[in-house]
């Protein structure tokens, strides 16, 4: 992209030098933005522990419910639903380790990602891991810039608690299914960091 940019930074000179120092400008502003945006910074988990639930993404906690889950488990399950802004990380971490057991795309609508039913008509993608001794659920959802979403793992996979999963671009939602009884350590409107910020613990 650099090239690119660069390359037609050069050609508008050529053809309107009294334009080149402008749009250099406008060009390198874009590039920051776009870098800044697909960056993935490298994070560790504190400690592997699957009885610990880490944030999957970075943003801001929008929900926090107990509600009926109707695509895998068909039950109450506790969900925490994440919001990222166009400037936050969007990559997509594993918030426990295990075997992935269901990761299935669906194709929708483009609603606002903290819409109510973003979670059921936008496109998206639902991952079930299974720890050995419970399954959690992850949906990766876009929203009204977001329109492509991207999912590194297939049914099977053995996962690695931590590791990235997947990419949503710009302003786009995580959803979590908890078993209920999951012990929560975050509040509403919470900032959180994947792989930093322990969204709750398993029993």
């Amino acid at each position: 992209m650099l090239v690119i940019l660069g390359g037609l930074t050069g050609l508008v000179y050529w053809q309107f030098p009294a334009w080149g120092w402008l749009m250099a400008v406008i060009f390198g502003v874009l590039f920051l933005i776009v870098l800044q945006f697909f960056r993935n910074p490298r994070r560790l988990v504190p400690t592997e522990d699957d009885s610990i639930i880490y944030a999957p993404a970075d943003g801001k906690v929008v929900v926090i419910e107990e509600t009926r889950e109707p695509e895998y488990f068909k039950d109450q399950r506790l969900q925490v639903s994440i919001f990222m802004s166009p400037v936050n990380v969007h990559v997509n971490r594993n918030p426990i380790g295990g075997e992935v057991k269901y990761n299935a795309y669906h194709p929708g609508k483009y609603l606002v990602a903290w819409h109510p039913k973003s979670s059921t008509e936008n496109e998206r993608t639902t991952m079930v891991i299974d720890n050995g001794s419970t399954e959690i659920l992850l949906r990766q959802i876009a929203g009204a810039l977001a329109k492509r979403i991207k999912n590194y793992v297939s049914v099977g996979d053995s996962v690695r608690q931590g590791e990235d999963f997947g990419f949503i671009k710009f302003g786009s939602r995580v959803d979590l299914f908890l078993p209920l009884g999951t012990k929560l350590e975050v509040k509403l409107n919470q900032k959180v960091k994947g792989n930093k910020s322990i969204i709750g613990r398993l029993k």
